[in-house]
């Protein structure tokens, strides 16, 4: 089923770009969340009426995550956990523990931005991309500290 977007969303795409989903997810999620509409003749009309008020859209939403991203870029975040004699972490830090980590310094990241491939296991400096925007992806520091006992 083909609808037009009207948000961006991260894993189908941009405002007003037409895309083929399921008929399903275009009837229970898409379409009733008015994240969407039908790809109809009349629709695409409106749509190439409205392309200046997107492109306006898309603009802003790209700078300010630019803005983000200069903000983002340097950041340290330093993240205490347990270990062992060998330097190993009884657990991982994963995705929520940088997430609240950022939170800690006023720097608010959902946890679908942060690009951690694997949880940490070990101590030490790690660079971890974030996602802000499409082709918006600032490196943040984490670095790992042994918990004081």
């Amino acid at each position: 089923m083909k609808v037009i977007l009207k948000e961006t969303i991260q894993s189908l795409g941009m405002i007003g770009s037409e895309v083929s989903v399921s008929k399903g997810y275009a009837r229970n999620y898409l379409l009733p969340q008015k994240k969407a509409v039908l790809a109809t003749p009349q629709n695409r009309r409106v749509l190439e009426q409205n392309r200046a008020k997107m492109d306006l859209q898309i603009a802003k939403e790209k700078q300010m995550a630019e803005e983000m991203a200069k903000k983002l870029e340097g950041v340290s975040c330093p993240i205490t956990a347990k270990v062992s004699e060998q330097d190993r972490l009884y657990g991982s830090v994963s995705v929520r523990d940088i997430v609240a980590a950022l939170a800690k310094q006023n720097i608010e990241v959902e946890k679908r931005m942060v690009l951690l491939t694997e949880p940490i296991k070990e101590l030490g400096k790690y660079q971890v991309p974030i996602r802000i925007y499409k082709d918006v992806e600032p490196n943040i520091e984490v670095e790992i500290l042994p918990e004081e006992s």
